[in-house]
């Protein structure tokens, strides 16, 4: 079972550049995609959006269709990444592509023709600058631009010019038919608002001309007005919608196509063998069958069985599946790496004792008698009475008292498969106890990415999850607590120390108390903003819940309080409302939200670290 670290290989993120590597069978699209720009050349100039999300596969469809416009004499292409410029910059970066491709003879033609019109003589210098190649074109290209800032006259004359060359180029005798320039511009969609209206005007303004073709790849709802552009007044909406003439949306790639290329993801990989059906079905399924995503879970597995010494005496199932858990049940796996001290025990223990009591409750017969002490311990630790005559209501009561997640997963095949294959493996409870006790940071974990795939896989602004002790200050908002002074309660503070500092560094005053005798004092002393406490203490399962209840009742503290706990459950929640409490959270981006909620802040993007180990 086990496969040596030196066999394992990472997956390179380029896009597919030949029909022999297309494992998605985007070949067939980009050869219908291609013919169609063939066939549409009278047409011009259009614009054809390739649209997808994130990972879908824009940039290798682009360039299959590339590949397959290569075999026809008169069709040149052109590429443009928008990413690699800002603002202005991408105005001239755009036109000066397309400008290079035209013939210099025709360039130096047109120059000289123009040469007794004054008013365009500046301008064709330069453009004849630039058709001469790369070498010392930077100074003209700047006069060149200088120009085109002068009046609306200089533009129009600028878009003339190119006019007249685009026709000349298009209608050269050398050629029939006539020739065509397919220009495709790629990652629009991952430019500022700046940039995304430079690269439009290009097209839409000055290079708007017979002969010309846009093919430009983007995710066009990142681009929509609840999106990148929504700042837009209403004429510049009216101009993006002039933009686009058609739209080609890449669709998910089916059951069979995903798994076959997850399976060349794990030959290439080296842990083919690794990954029977149900990992490969979970694979395909929860990552939105999205080709990036899968390759960097694939990666993020080969970095951490390679590097991370923690894993020397598991076998590599047991990286997978610990990563795999972690990315897709990230709730789960939290509770399930709380270390010593966190309330409530042992998750894996207590979702499969709840598996099994929940299938004898939900059979209509009498729980057997094997089965009774089983069902009567774990009711009777959650304080549940068994009525033999209502078991549905037992089981509702029971739910309330256990974590929001359990009843989801436990229909959840796919997870079901993935934990219980996980502790069939040799040395599986000594894995959980070092995560639980602190084993070395994972290297590796998969970052999720910002664009969410058919709403398959939730946005990494709400999810986000970095290795432990990760941090990303220059995500961080510009120092919102400022003045704020919050009272964390808890007996264990070294499981909050992270977010304690990632809070101080965000300019609030953090006091630390371990009990409520040191929460009396910190409170008689200053008044907090806020209140973070735990709910478990020591064998006291309600200790947090008491306190507050007592400040609340003694009139000594009323103003907003969360509770920090390692589990949410409805009863839980329940009693945090009755008390006033904006809520129960059990991971430091929903603590981030309601503290931000509670003191009136705006939200910002969470960037704290996920290390973060509440009770």
């Amino acid at each position: 079972m086990a496969t040596p670290a030196q066999h394992l290989a990472l997956l390179n993120d380029e896009p597919v550049g030949s029909a022999g590597t297309d494992l998605l069978g985007a070949g067939r699209a980009a050869r219908q995609l291609a013919d169609l720009l063939i066939a549409s050349r009278s047409a011009t100039p259009f614009t054809l959006a390739v649209d997808a999300g994130w990972g879908m596969g824009k940039s290798s469809l682009m360039r299959l269709v590339d590949a397959e416009l290569a075999s026809v004499p008169e069709v040149h292409t052109v590429w443009y990444n928008a990413w690699t410029s800002t603002g202005a910059d991408a105005l001239e970066g755009l036109i000066k592509s397309v400008l290079m491709r035209f013939d210099r003879r025709l360039l130096r033609r047109a120059l000289h023709r123009a040469s007794e019109q004054r008013a365009l003589l500046r301008v064709l210098r330069a453009l004849a600058t630039v058709a001469a190649g790369p070498l010392g074109a930077a100074g003209l290209v700047d006069e060149l631009w200088s120009n085109l800032s002068v009046n609306s006259q200089a533009r129009n004359e600028m878009r003339d010019a190119i006019r007249d060359l685009a026709q000349e180029w298009v209608e050269n005798a050398v050629y029939s038919p006539r020739r065509m320039l397919v220009v495709f511009i790629d990652d629009l969609d991952r430019c500022s608002e700046e940039t995304v209206l430079a690269v439009c005007e290009a097209v839409k303004v000055y290079l708007d001309v017979p002969g010309l073709a846009f093919v430009i790849g983007c995710d066009r709802s990142a681009m929509g007005p609840s999106g990148l552009l929504r700042d837009l007044s209403p004429a510049g909406a009216t101009f993006m919608e002039k933009i686009f003439q058609t739209s080609y949306r890449i669709p998910v790639a089916d059951g069979q196509g995903v798994r076959e290329y997850i399976a060349w993801c794990g030959r290439t990989a080296g842990i083919e063998q690794l990954l029977d059906e149900p990992l490969v079905d979970l694979l395909a399924e929860r990552s939105a069958r999205n080709p990036r995503r899968i390759k960097r879970l694939v990666n993020g597995f080969v970095l951490e069985a390679t590097l991370n010494p923690m894993w020397a005496d598991h076998p590599p199932e047991a990286v997978l599946r610990t990563l795999l858990i972690q990315y897709f049940y990230a709730d789960f796996y939290r509770m399930m790496t709380s270390p010593p001290g966190a309330d409530a025990g042992d998750v894996i223990a207590d979702f499969r004792t709840y598996r099994r009591v929940r299938a004898v409750l939900r059979t209509p017969e009498p729980v057997p008698d094997a089965e009774r002490p089983l069902v009567d311990a774990f009711l009777a630790r959650w304080d549940v009475p068994r009525d033999p005559a209502d078991p549905y209501t037992v089981l509702e009561r029971l739910e309330r008292e256990l974590p929001t997640v359990f009843p989801k997963m436990v229909t959840d095949a796919a997870f079901n498969s993935l934990l219980d294959g996980l502790l069939a493996l040799p040395r599986s409870e000594k894995l959980v106890r070092r995560l639980r006790e602190g084993a070395p940071a994972l290297v590796a974990v998969p970052q999720r990415e910002p664009d969410d795939v058919d709403g398959a896989v939730p946005d990494a602004r709400t999810s986000a999850f970095v290795r432990r002790g990760a941090r990303f200050p220059d995500m961080l908002p510009q120092a919102p607590l400022v003045g704020r002074t919050i009272l964390w309660v808890d007996d264990h503070p070294e499981n909050n120390a992270s977010l304690a500092a990632w809070f101080r560094r965000e300019g609030a005053d953090v006091m630390i108390a371990m009990d409520s005798g040191a929460a009396d004092a910190a409170i008689a002393a200053r008044t907090p903003s806020l209140i973070i406490s735990d709910i478990a203490r020591g064998t006291d399962d309600r200790a947090g819940f008491s306190y507050v209840a007592a400040l609340r009742r003694e009139q000594r503290y009323t103003g907003p309080v969360v509770f920090f706990a390692g589990r949410v459950t409805p009863a839980r929640q329940d009693t945090a409302r009755e008390l006033g409490a904006l809520g129960v959270a059990a991971d430091a981006d929903e603590l981030t939200r309601l503290i931000r909620r509670a003191l009136a802040v705006p939200p910002a993007p969470p960037a704290h670290p996920s290390a973060v180990r509440p009770r």
